[in-house]
């Protein structure tokens, strides 16, 4: 999985730190500066691992000397009881990143593993499971990176790399032939998609030139009318009020992709501990 670029891990990083250290670890000053500490790192649950690009910038802020070896990588499935990774250097360093690092490890492992979930709910259907921007804010990109590891793939990072024409914006516009025609004369490169309510409304989507159709809140039976009716002539993505019990069915009427918030949204994050040797 190809993380963010360092300069955007650099910054949500920097930004992390500066949070919880403010003006100095007043904690860890009282322990001598040339004390060195090994440690290592134990998951507590079932998951999906993700977040190293995170920890390792933490401990490399907050100064040279360091060492962290990992045994395992992002998007490896981890047990209870499994270690993680090892660290050695400066105490002072270790115990001042140690919450900084273990958020970021516990937030993205828990969006890896809510979306492994997703995905594995719909083994074999051939549907593609896509995140949203419901994410938290401030950690944009390292939660879709997270997604990925999870083994679901990502919508669109943001308003600036796709179009997806919602209820409000056919309102302002006249229409979704209107918004549409607008959308392919001024971001032609751009995926353009239109959220929909109704079959009625799906048929315009695709007659004007859209290249997905976002099926909003559809019935099961309507689903599977997209599917048979549209499919392979526009692309459709199920969303709305899906969740773990209810994907499969989804999945299974014909359509290609199921958007799911909860991934993003709803973390549970996972229970890493750093334990001293």
């Amino acid at each position: 999985m190809q993380p963010p670029a360092i300069q955007d891990v650099a910054v949500d990083v920097k930004r992390a730190l500066k949070e919880d250290l403010g003006a100095g670890d007043c904690t860890a000053s009282l322990i001598p500066q040339r004390n060195s500490l090994r440690t290592r790192v134990i998951c507590r649950d079932t998951a999906v691992l993700s977040g190293q690009p995170w920890f390792d910038e933490t401990f490399r802020q907050l100064g040279t000397g360091v060492a962290i070896t990992w045994l395992a990588n992002d998007g490896d499935p981890i047990t209870p009881g499994q270690e993680i990774c090892r660290i050695e250097g400066p105490a002072r360093a270790i115990l001042s990143g140690e919450r900084t690092a273990l958020n970021f490890l516990q937030t993205l492992s828990g969006t890896a593993t809510a979306a492994r979930r997703y995905t594995d709910a719909v083994a074999d259907t051939g549907v593609i499971i896509l995140d949203t921007r419901k994410t938290i804010p401030g950690l944009r990109l390292a939660q879709k990176y997270a997604v990925r590891c999870g083994g679901a793939s990502n919508h669109r990072i943001g308003l600036f790399d796709a179009i997806l024409i919602k209820e409000n914006h056919i309102a302002a516009a006249g229409s979704i032939t209107a918004a549409v025609s607008e959308a392919l004369r001024l971001h032609p490169d751009l995926l353009l998609e239109v959220e929909v309510e109704n079959l009625d409304q799906l048929k315009e989507a695709q007659s004007a030139g859209a290249q997905r159709a976002l099926l909003d809140n559809f019935s099961l039976d309507d689903l599977k009318k997209a599917a048979s009716q549209y499919k392979g002539r526009i692309g459709l993505e199920a969303s709305g009020g899906i969740n773990l019990d209810t994907i499969r069915a989804v999945a299974e009427t014909g359509i290609d992709f199921i958007s799911a918030g909860d991934i993003t949204k709803n973390v549970d994050s996972v229970d890493f501990s750093m334990r001293f040797v």
